[in-house]
């Protein structure tokens, strides 16, 4: 444990290593960011070049809450409309900008070389959102890999969407272009121009989408496909192909052909949201202090689907007060 930083306001950061002879996983108390996963010595995180720089992004490499991706014109709840925080076209994206759960400071409940569980209390009315939440985040280091364990309870009905917005980066450095990605999803989540769920459920077999046979990440994030064009890559939510609704199935898998490492991600949720790093503007540096380029990272953001509380035909997000919402990712370096 060791001071990271101090926010804006003064407020100290700290970070917590976990490590073991093969693995080691470097965690904020603010926001639960990790800055760095490092597999027999080779950093596999697009980090940033300080605590300023993730303070400002509220995003990157965070948790994010209450509802990752986006929600348009808020939504309505048991008769009662929640607005939110909306952008200029009623987008909601990660609980809205500059209300980021990842600048926040994370209460620690418990430390040990090989875990970190850290605690959020969501008042009433934050983000827009009603009922108080508890959410707690434990990260949890084995010898093959980081696994996160989410939990939520609530004191009113709420929207609950959890993720770590984990960009990942084989190579360490670089565009991801030449990785290989494999996805067990036979179907994505088409959207509109400002990229809200029309609510079809399309099947991928066929299009840029097909990731069902490991493939490089350039092949087809420049596709002329208009879905693609639409997001200037991927920026996509695929329809996970589960077991059982609690199980923890195998999701992603993606390889760097020239190191050999190889990192798959397990999931007991129904999404996971592909994002190839698109819309970075030459402002953000890594953390070796070189300008991040669209491409340079592939997050993967285990997650429910984007607008849910408006699309009924969608896995439910609904938190009620006596529920409890659990959820599991593993990301493992075999």
């Amino acid at each position: 444990m060791t001071l990271y930083g101090n926010k804006s306001d003064g407020t100290a950061v700290t970070a917590h290593t976990l490590g073991n002879a093969r693995l080691s996983a470097t965690i904020l108390d603010m926001g639960g960011t990790i800055t760095a996963i490092a597999v027999e010595g080779c950093n596999v995180v697009l980090g940033l070049d300080g605590l300023a720089a993730y303070e400002a992004s509220g995003s990157w490499n965070c948790v994010i809450g209450r509802y990752a991706n986006r929600l348009k014109n808020g939504f309505t709840l048991d008769g009662t409309h929640y607005p939110l925080v909306q952008d200029a076209n009623g987008i909601t994206l990660h609980g809205g900008k500059g209300h980021s759960w990842g600048a926040r400071l994370w209460t620690l409940v418990e430390a040990g070389h090989d875990f970190l569980a850290l605690r959020l209390v969501s008042p009433d009315g934050d983000q827009g959102f009603a009922g108080a939440v508890t959410v707690d985040v434990t990260y949890t280091l084995a010898d093959d890999g980081l696994r996160l364990d989410y939990t939520a309870v609530s004191d009113a009905p709420t929207p609950i969407n959890l993720t770590n917005h984990l960009y990942f980066n084989l190579a360490g450095e670089g565009p991801v272009t030449a990785q290989l990605l494999q996805l067990n999803a036979d179907a994505v989540t088409p959207t509109d121009e400002h990229q809200i769920p029309s609510g079809e459920i399309a099947c991928v077999a066929g299009t840029a989408f097909d990731f069902h046979e490991p493939t490089a990440i350039g092949a087809r994030v420049d596709s002329e496909e208009a879905q693609m064009r639409l997001a200037r890559g991927l920026d996509h939510n695929f329809v996970l192909n589960r077991t059982s609704p609690e199980a923890l199935d195998w999701a992603a898998r993606l390889t760097d052909p020239a190191s050999g490492l190889v990192l798959e991600v397990l999931t007991t949720e129904p999404g996971i949201q592909v994002y190839s790093t698109n819309n970075v503007k030459g402002t953000q540096r890594n953390a070796a202090g070189a300008m991040i380029q669209p491409r340079d990272g592939l997050a993967l953001e285990t997650q429910h689907f984007p607008d849910s509380p408006n699309q009924p035909a969608f896995p439910t997000t609904i938190l009620r007060p006596g529920e409890t919402f659990r959820s599991t990712t593993l990301f493992r370096f075999p």
